[in-house]
């Protein structure tokens, strides 16, 4: 058991479900644009898309900016749809805004761990992310709300944890423990930057790759056994 004074949560599927989330939002989105009746189909594509954008821009081939409309904007090609992948991207978003569903146990963790330093570290959109958890119990419990679009740097970079130490003034790497579900983007990240981490995975996911987390958990309550 360490004595780790900072910890730096991911938010989506970590805090947050993302999935839930994404489905409304999506739902949402096709619904006003009146596109419920092959909303299965279109789902299945836009996953496979976002998904290898999403990787594009971990790996720095893209910024956020060309992501958001550029899923849409394949998606419609694909399926033969005449819409404007920009304002439906801002329609989206706007969706995504609103949900706040949290993963099971991550408000009493939060609220367990209330007397060490709490912050966040995310890829995402600057507005959707800040009215989630302004939205939601967690609001107000983070000294510091790290988004990449406001620092300029994605995760796994070293350079969004450069801003973070900054910000938050911290001079001893081993005080802090980042908690994320990713493996390419939390754990590398922080295995990159040389601090402590800690893999969620409640769905048991086999880890094939060479990234080693100094702990793995299934359920976020498992966190307060490491920390305390």
């Amino acid at each position: 058991m360490m004595n780790y004074d900072i910890i730096f949560f991911d938010i989506d599927d970590t805090l947050f479900d993302f999935t839930k989330a994404e489905q409304v939002a999506f739902n949402k989105v096709f619904d006003q644009y009146h596109l419920f009746n092959s909303l299965k189909l279109y789902k299945k594509s836009y996953q496979e898309i976002s998904k290898g954008l999403w990787r594009d821009l971990e790996n720095g081939k893209m910024n956020l900016d060309e992501l958001g409309s550029e899923r849409f904007r394949r998606l419609f090609l694909k399926h033969e749809l005449e819409l404007d992948a920009v304002v439906f991207n801002e329609d989206y978003l706007g969706f995504l805004g609103e949900q706040t569903h949290l993963v099971q146990g991550a408000e009493k963790v939060i609220s367990d761990l209330s007397h060490k330093r709490l912050a966040i570290i995310t890829n995402g959109y600057t507005d959707v992310q800040t009215a989630r958890i302004n939205n939601s119990p967690l609001e107000g419990i983070f000294e510091h709300i790290i988004i990449s679009e406001s620092t300029g740097f994605q995760k796994p970079h070293t350079g969004i944890f450069d801003y973070a130490f900054d910000k938050l003034q911290i001079k001893d790497k081993s005080t802090v423990l980042m908690v994320g579900d990713s493996l390419t983007s939390d754990i590398q990240g922080g295995n990159n930057y040389g601090i402590d981490t800690c893999w969620f995975n409640p769905k048991y996911k086999e880890n094939n790759t060479s990234l080693k987390p100094t702990y793995e958990i299934s359920k976020l309550e498992s966190l307060l056994e490491i920390i305390e």
